[in-house]
């Protein structure tokens, strides 16, 4: 019989992996109260006119709270895989820099907890760096929970939001980028070492604009937290997947982890250690108006950055010498 020490840990575990849904579910019923319960129309009508003046901040830098992103529940979030962040390059605090996240995985797991929260010791890594998550901006439609992911650090993926982080006064900031979106969701089985990123480009092209380094990273483990039934293409279930992304640019995946038991079947992510490699800054000019040509070719340059880092790295994670990426 386990421990009570270890119970309370699986505990905790599990509800710092489902900070999201709790807060989400939270969040949306504090604003259903206070909007079903007349009584209360004066917080509700003080709340929507913060909303109004507050509404750009997330295409402004957001507002961080680094006692949030340091505080203790990450680590259990950490421990239940665990994470961990290791760096290839030193990276100078004197530049701006985009750091190109792979794969996106089902949930970002290891995203989250490597750049907004600090309990992988992302400050001590790179001393000087402010991260920056860049993420969908329907996310920061949703009240009060617009609020808890900006306190992470976490920011509009939007192109007003990138041009303005990186227009500010000051250096030291990486702005954190997932490329592939809930697109690569399709691709997240495990032992699938397949990215979609060919026709993602304007990563490059915000670059170039900017003169900003791409930096690639690669987070080995992220496919192999959840099972995925892929239905028969062009199957009804199929259609309605494509249908229902196009209109939301959510995917709905079948997937399914472990359960509350280490055997069980559930929607926890299995315990599989993830390891995020960020490797060498690759430098790049600047243009303000790159041409196609321009783009595809600094995008090709970073492709080859990024095989050239999966190559590295990837034996060290049990993926066979012969496993290479595939990138459509």
């Amino acid at each position: 019989m386990p421990s009570p020490s270890k119970v309370l840990n699986t505990i905790l575990e599990v509800f710092a992996l489902s900070w999201v849904y709790i807060v989400i579910i939270c969040t949306t019923f504090l604003s259903l109260y206070l909007v079903l319960f007349i009584r209360y129309w004066s917080i509700t009508v003080l709340y929507a006119i913060w909303l109004a003046f507050d509404w750009k901040t997330p295409e402004r830098g957001g507002r961080r709270f680094s006692l949030l992103r340091r505080c203790c529940l990450w680590k259990y979030y950490r421990d239940y895989f665990p994470v961990r962040l290791l760096k290839t390059h030193d990276i100078s605090p004197d530049h701006n820099y985009i750091l190109v996240c792979h794969p996106h995985g089902f949930f970002a797991h290891s995203w989250f907890s490597n750049f907004a929260t600090e309990t992988t010791g992302f400050s001590k890594i790179f001393p000087g760096i402010t991260p920056y998550v860049l993420s969908l901006g329907a996310l920061f439609w949703l009240p009060f929970f617009r609020d808890c992911i900006m306190s992470l650090g976490v920011c509009s993926v939007s192109s007003s939001s990138i041009d303005y982080l990186l227009t500010q006064k000051g250096t030291g900031k990486m702005l954190v980028l997932i490329v592939g979106g809930l697109s690569e969701c399709r691709f997240t089985f495990p032992g699938c070492t397949m990215l979609f990123l060919k026709n993602r480009t304007r990563f490059v092209h915000k670059a170039l604009q900017h003169g900003v380094p791409l930096i690639p990273a690669y987070s080995f483990g992220e496919n192999d937290l959840y099972h995925h039934h892929i239905f028969t293409p062009g199957g009804l279930v199929s259609r309605f997947q494509k249908y229902f992304q196009s209109m939301t640019h959510i995917y709905l995946g079948a997937t399914y982890g472990r359960g509350f038991t280490e055997n069980s079947w559930g929607f926890l992510p299995y315990a599989q250690p993830l390891t995020t490699i960020v490797g060498e800054p690759l430098p790049m000019p600047k243009i303000e108006n790159p041409s196609k040509e321009e783009v595809d070719k600094y995008h090709m340059l970073y492709i080859e950055a990024l095989h050239k880092l999966f190559d590295q790295h990837k034996t060290k994670f049990g993926i066979p010498e012969t496993k290479k990426l595939v990138i459509v």
